[in-house]
């Protein structure tokens, strides 16, 4: 009778219990290198917004140059991330994301060079070029391992990046620009720019020797639990409408998407951008002062993005799990205008509406990846990402434009909340048949 007991098939309960150990384990070998590497990329995206508090008056840049420059970036990513996006597809993520990492760390040092606002302009330009497939490439690979209903929070622990690079970003560059001045007749923001390139080029040749191009090149995987996630994606797959790369470019959802993604981007990147700013206004403290005080948002903004998407996750629901937050968010950028002169208060209210700004962006990436695959997902996710994020060449700049115009940062944290009322609005369009998964 034990025998017969012994080859009775497993229960439900249990054949999940042992799927949950197996993503355990593929979170536990992919995240923490891949989590490193984004947080990496948009330290080197954003810590011009630390290196303008000295840059400003070393080399006579205005806000409107430097939000500019800060924006253009995204231009060049928005050009190269469908073309990057189908390359990684074909070649594979460990070469294609190595080759990022290396390049973008390569011209992020390079930007210490930087004399006048046209060199900052064409750097900023060539980060953009450098670093433009790495967001989506890594949502597209994350596509080959995890099914939907898990993607929402895995999603979420990848883009915690976001305010982890700001949580240990703004310390980290506030204490390097006030010890490093000076150092072999540099500025500090100039090894701000070099020091935190270096890490770049670390992770570059990680990646080249950890991560496996697909879930058939894991060694660390047997056959059986290799073959566990490919039915598990290929079941999902079976499920998604057909679809090609061409006609991912005329499919109203993704452009609605990609509107959805430009509104949510310009609250996040204006935040990112103008955060150091905002702070220094309030209490006019020293870079040092003001990058420790920066992290006290990207903290709280970091739990509450997993808590969300475990919210999502578990109840397979994604519209509201955007729209509240969204318009939460909206009505905190515009209350903070109130106390723009209190630094205590200016945390106070930047810190709540960072935490709902910040924790729509993995909510919206579980979208397209429920409903494309293949060549299909790869061009998607790239289009998505290109359009969405060209709110980074938007939003920084015409805050910049705004502040220069009224000499105050209000007008601009108005505009960040009306982006962030569309963005709830085009989240509750989305028929939720088509996202709840």
């Amino acid at each position: 009778m034990a025998t017969a007991s012994a080859a009775e098939p497993q229960t439900a309960g249990t054949a999940t219990t042992e799927e949950d150990s197996l993503y355990s384990l593929v979170t536990r070998r992919l995240m923490p290198v891949l989590l490193t590497a984004f947080c990496i990329a948009y330290l080197d995206r954003i810590n011009v917004g630390l290196a303008k508090l000295q840059m400003a008056s070393d080399l006579g840049f205005s806000d409107a140059v430097y939000g500019f420059g800060a924006g253009i970036f995204y231009l060049a990513y928005a050009i190269f991330e469908v073309p990057s996006n189908l390359i990684m597809h074909r070649v594979g993520a460990r070469r294609w994301i190595a080759r990022i990492a290396v390049s973008w760390g390569l011209v992020s040092m390079c930007m210490l060079f930087v004399r006048t606002p046209a060199s900052f302009y064409a750097l900023r330009l060539l980060l953009g070029m450098a670093e433009c497939g790495l967001f989506p490439g890594i949502i597209l690979y994350l596509t080959y391992w995890y099914p939907a209903h898990r993607r929402g929070r895995i999603v979420a622990m990848f883009m915690a990046a976001l305010p982890i690079s700001g949580l240990v970003g703004g310390p980290l560059s506030g204490l390097i620009m006030q010890r490093f001045t000076g150092v072999s007749g540099l500025h500090g923001w100039q090894w701000l720019f070099f020091l935190e390139a270096l890490p770049a080029v670390v992770i570059g040749i990680v990646i080249w020797f950890l991560l496996p191009d697909r879930v058939a090149d894991a060694r660390w995987l047997s056959d059986e639990q290799k073959s566990i996630i490919a039915a598990n994606i290929a079941k999902e797959d079976a499920q998604k409408p057909t679809s090609n790369t061409r006609s991912v470019f005329t499919s109203g959802r993704i452009w609605l998407m990609s509107l959805m993604l430009f509104a949510f981007a310009t609250g996040n990147m204006g935040i990112s951008f103008w955060l150091p700013t905002i702070l220094q206004r309030a209490g006019h403290g020293s870079a040092l002062n003001v990058g420790l005080l920066s992290a006290i948002p990207y903290a709280f903004a970091a739990v509450a993005m997993i808590a969300l998407s475990m919210s999502s996750d578990k109840r397979r629901e994604r519209r509201w799990h955007l729209a509240l937050p969204a318009f939460a968010g909206a009505a905190l950028l515009a209350l903070s205008t109130v106390w723009s002169n209190d630094l205590t208060m200016t945390i106070v209210t930047m810190t709540a509406a960072s935490m709902c700004v910040f924790a729509v962006a993995p909510l919206l990436w579980a979208q397209p990846t429920a409903l494309l695959s293949g060549g299909a997902a790869a061009a998607g996710i790239a289009m998505i990402s290109s359009l969405g994020n060209l709110a980074g060449l938007f939003s920084p700049s015409l805050f910049g434009y705004l502040t220069v115009r009224t000499h105050s940062t209000s007008a601009g944290m108005f505009l960040l909340a009306g982006f962030m009322v569309l963005g709830g609005l085009l989240a509750l369009m989305t028929p939720a048949r088509l996202v709840n998964k």
